[in-house]
């Protein structure tokens, strides 16, 4: 069996790498949870296979070295021979008890691994925003923490709840599974709940019949795309955020598509007006001219959450955006 192993071994990586490459050029559609998970499993049945059966083995073989040089030893000081160079032996000895190359890079990265997969599936998660449909809040390159147990504890890559956490609140900055692509993962601000009755018209925010408390900022000046935006601050529950919008951007939804629950909601000139499914949350950017949200593709269904993100813990561009953020 150990003699097959090197060549498995060596297969299973190949194909781990091609994978990898093939992700990495676009020609494949990744799931890291799943790759993840599949990685720590088969790291962990080598681990389990050294534990059980590679080191005891390479332990017999060391015994029976040291039984064999034991009893050239003896049969040599019999013959007068006290003085006996053991280099050979040591070196047999050393490659024998060694663990090879391809437990190294299986079995003894299964502990790193093992802590990595659940640390991310039931804890914290880290992100980098792509995009910048969350600016001002978030921008291009953050490096964000999400908190995967605030909403509840699903299983990895299943991501059946197994315990009911908080649900999520207007106002918080959630990460979900994208609905018509559940691949990909998003994230956006939820602005209202179950039950609740949302309009978006001419730019301003309308929760059960009551504006959102909203405060005129002075102008955000956005350095990528070198312009001005108009700039407020809305606070939704208990929590204040800052939103940007483009004055030169209609207040229609262009390009709506249809989605699951359309007849909830009214599309207008005015912009749309929803009422959300219980179950269910209805997510905007903070970039209101410049976000891919509810208003487009529908509502996040509870199934689709993933967590809370509340810290920047990195951009390597700016170091002064770490930190909490509402």
């Amino acid at each position: 069996m150990t003699a097959y192993m090197p060549g498995f071994t060596a297969a299973l990586m190949a194909v781990f790498a091609a994978f990898l490459g093939a992700w990495y050029l676009g020609k494949v559609e990744g799931n890291f949870a799943l790759l993840l998970f599949l990685v720590t499993t088969v790291c962990g049945l080598y681990w389990l296979a050294e534990r059980l059966y590679f080191a005891p083995q390479r332990r017999r073989a060391v015994q029976a070295l040291e039984a064999a040089q034991m009893q050239r030893l003896a049969q040599l000081k019999a013959q007068g021979i006290d003085k006996v160079d053991d280099a050979d032996f040591a070196q047999a000895r050393q490659t024998l008890a060694a663990q090879p190359w391809w437990l190294d890079w299986t079995a003894g990265l299964f502990p790193v691994l093992a802590i990595v997969f659940f640390l991310r599936s039931f804890l914290y998660e880290p992100f980098k925003i792509p995009s910048g449909s969350m600016i001002p809040t978030l921008e291009v390159g953050d490096l964000i923490l999400v908190n995967k147990f605030t909403y509840g504890v699903r299983l990895p890559v299943l991501h059946t709840k197994l315990i009911d956490g908080t649900p999520p609140q207007r106002g918080d900055v959630m990460v979900f599974r994208y609905p018509p692509q559940p691949t990909q993962d998003y994230i956006k601000r939820v602005v209202a709940i179950g039950g609740d009755t949302v309009a978006y018209l001419n730019k301003r925010l309308t929760i059960n019949g009551q504006p959102v408390a909203t405060t005129v900022l002075p102008e955000y000046f956005d350095a990528q795309a070198m312009r001005y935006f108009g700039h407020i601050e809305e606070k939704l529950g208990e929590r204040a955020h800052r939103a940007i919008t483009d004055k030169d951007r209609p207040a229609f939804i262009p390009g709506a598509e249809q989605f699951p629950f359309t007849d909830a909601c009214r599309y207008t000139v005015e912009g749309v007006t929803c009422t959300v499914p219980a179950g269910h949350y209805f997510v905007m950017g903070d970039n209101r001219d410049n976000s891919l949200d509810s208003r487009f593709w529908g509502f996040v269904p509870d199934a689709n959450i993933v967590g809370r993100a509340f810290f920047v813990w990195m951009n390597f561009g700016n170091l002064g955006r770490i930190g909490a953020f509402n």
